[in-house]
């Protein structure tokens, strides 16, 4: 009967971990999940501050699509939306320092799809 009891406590410490890791994933994915957060990010750490220049860099994405994903990156504490209200009304965005706890993860999707892309072309030749 004992041995039975250890294993229903081993049971629920490892489906408590899996939900715990379950609802991790979840966060991150709400914050920046989706084909297009990490990579206004990207484009906005590498200089391009203005509505128009992340839009350039960040190929296929709408007007509106970069609007409300830029909305949700500020809600979300990973950028700030500079107003300079001299003529002409200039509009920026710039990374808060929050965005800085995403290096790892851009680092390593970045070196994982250069591999899965290597890995695809190899398959195909």
């Amino acid at each position: 009967m004992k041995n039975q009891n250890e294993n229903t406590e081993v049971n629920k410490e490892f489906t408590d971990e899996c939900h715990k890791v379950l609802l991790a994933v979840s966060d991150a994915l709400y914050a920046i999940g989706g084909k297009w957060k990490l990579m206004i990010i990207i484009a906005i750490a590498r200089g391009n501050n203005r509505f128009t220049e992340i839009q350039r860099q960040v190929t296929g994405i709408s007007a509106r699509v970069l609007s409300n994903e830029l909305k949700e990156l500020e809600m979300n504490g990973f950028i700030i939306k500079k107003v300079d209200v001299g003529y002409p009304v200039t509009i920026e965005y710039q990374l808060l320092p929050y965005s800085n706890t995403l290096e790892e993860v851009v680092g390593a999707m970045t070196k994982w799809g250069m591999q899965h892309r290597e890995k695809i072309k190899k398959e195909r030749s």
